[in-house]
């Protein structure tokens, strides 16, 4: 069984791979600052944090371990962590591995995809991915290619001429068949495709890939695409009603609803921090910002939720078990104290009246 560390907190990074399966957070990778210099973070580490309990746990991996790398990109399928490319002391990679997470022993093993067909992506990182029918759809990222490699799909950055290698970015797309163990690119049949980017961020609603945002030399991009991953047709830009989120990277984008994602967070066009939160709705095709409490106090909270119970429904039963159990004791208490509230104004009132009456 492997070695696992129970009650502790996950290490402060970036550049790592986080996903969900079930209850948990998966957190691999990635690396710390130290002085100015990037440290990579053990490749044998993978962190999970129990949604419910609020508990981090530390594993230790066996198997065929990627090397230590930052802005790999991972993605679950049917509960098996999925880690295509990334950049490490080497240079730039494009090999995929995948895990089982849903393992009885509490054993975490790595193994290195050797035996496919067809063409993987060239080294990269900084991508993103959409997760449909079985299949890994990635898109763009920063890495390299040679001379005989270039193509419209990359935007060039830096060359390095003697050795015929050039550094840039990509809009891309290219697709691994979990089932088949298959690479292939895929004949993209209409649309104006985004332009090249890393650090940006994809969703599936459907059969749509969205992307949003991301970031090309110095600039950061606030622009909304989807692709049909049925007939893999481009939206173009989609000209958003009203007001946008800023131009950022490294942010999330997570579906909520069927017609609804949910943007927060990512690197600013100034490279601040940013801890907005967004939602975009398809119907209206208009992003709404979502407004926080005071920063003296915390973002949301139990009571808050049960304040706000009928506008909040639709998110309410997303919650984990736990937590929906405490807010619907919540919701029960500050229904009972609203409707304990309207009857003492409704007796006030009767009241005021029976005065007004007697002294008329």
């Amino acid at each position: 069984m492997a070695d696992s560390q129970p009650f502790c907190v996950a290490e402060e990074r970036s550049g790592h791979c986080a996903v969900v399966d079930g209850n948990f957070l998966y957190v691999w990778g990635g690396y710390v600052s130290i002085e100015d210099n990037e440290v990579y973070l053990p490749n044998d580490e993978i962190w999970t944090y129990d949604i419910d309990s609020g508990l981090w746990t530390m594993h230790l991996m066996e198997g065929e371990l990627p090397t230590s790398m930052s802005g790999s990109c991972g993605a679950c399928i049917n509960g098996k962590l999925y880690v295509f490319g990334g950049y490490d002391d080497k240079g730039y990679s494009n090999r995929l591995y995948f895990v089982n997470l849903r393992t009885r022993d509490g054993t975490y093993v790595w193994e290195k995809i050797t035996s496919f067909e067809g063409q993987p992506p060239t080294p990269r990182d900084k991508l993103s991915c959409w997760v449909y029918k079985d299949r890994l759809i990635y898109f763009g990222g920063y890495g390299c290619r040679r001379h005989n490699e270039l193509q419209d799909c990359f935007d060039v950055h830096d060359a390095s001429w003697e050795e015929q290698i050039f550094w840039g970015w990509h809009n891309d797309v290219h697709v691994f068949d979990t089932k088949t163990q298959n690479w292939f690119q895929p004949e993209i049949k209409d649309g104006v495709p985004p332009q090249p980017r890393a650090a940006h961020t994809c969703a599936v609603l459907g059969n749509k890939g969205y992307i949003f945002g991301g970031r090309v030399l110095q600039t950061r991009m606030n622009d909304l695409h989807y692709l049909n991953l049925d007939t893999w047709t481009w939206s173009g830009r989609i000209p958003v009603n009203g007001e946008n989120p800023k131009h950022r990277s490294w942010h999330t984008l997570t579906p909520i609803a069927d017609d609804k994602l949910f943007l927060f967070g990512g690197l600013s066009a100034d490279n601040i921090p940013l801890s907005d939160g967004w939602i975009y709705n398809v119907i209206t095709n208009g992003w709404k910002q979502l407004t926080h409490l005071p920063k003296t106090r915390p973002r949301s909270c139990l009571d808050c939720i049960g304040k706000n119970a009928i506008i909040l429904e639709s998110q309410i039963s997303l919650l984990p078990p736990k937590l929906l159990q405490q807010v619907l004791k919540k919701i029960t208490f500050w229904t009972a104290a609203n409707h304990r509230e309207e009857q003492r104004a409704q007796k006030e009132e009767t009241e005021n009246k029976y005065q007004w009456i007697t002294s008329n």
